[in-house]
């Protein structure tokens, strides 16, 4: 755990009761990688929970994860994403940034906790498809 003493504040953020929209890779019949988002507000969704097996790591299930919940996020009528990740992160820092995000003032229950970055991006809305 790279949040170290930290890991009790940050877990208090990260129940699933309130997450409604999840995608998980697979390889075969393992689950290997997931992401979700849930609503911070009218136009905006959060992304939590984005993780993925240290052992599959660098063959770029995170950004096919994250890709598709953009996709989803844009297909619900949400104008931007946001996301809070450590600075104890690098790699997922470097994923957001390399996928669009640029880092925002800390959000929410995060403002003054500096070992929090906070970053953003907005989406295209894609048009209803009528039947």
């Amino acid at each position: 755990m790279r949040d170290g003493d930290d890991h009790s504040f940050y877990a208090q953020f990260n129940k699933i009761d309130a997450i409604r929209y999840v995608v998980v890779a697979y390889n075969n019949q393992l689950a290997v990688g997931c992401g979700a988002i849930k609503a911070y507000s009218p136009d905006t969704l959060e992304i939590k929970r984005m993780f993925v097996l240290p052992e599959f790591r660098g063959q770029g299930i995170a950004g096919k994860v994250l890709a598709e919940l953009e996709q989803w996020a844009a297909e619900l009528g949400y104008a931007s994403l946001i996301l809070e990740t450590g600075k104890a992160q690098p790699e997922a820092i470097r994923l957001y940034t390399k996928s669009g995000y640029q880092v925002i003032p800390n959000f929410g229950q995060y403002v003054n906790i500096e070992n929090s970055v906070c970053m953003s991006k907005p989406i295209a809305q894609q048009p209803v498809q009528e039947g």
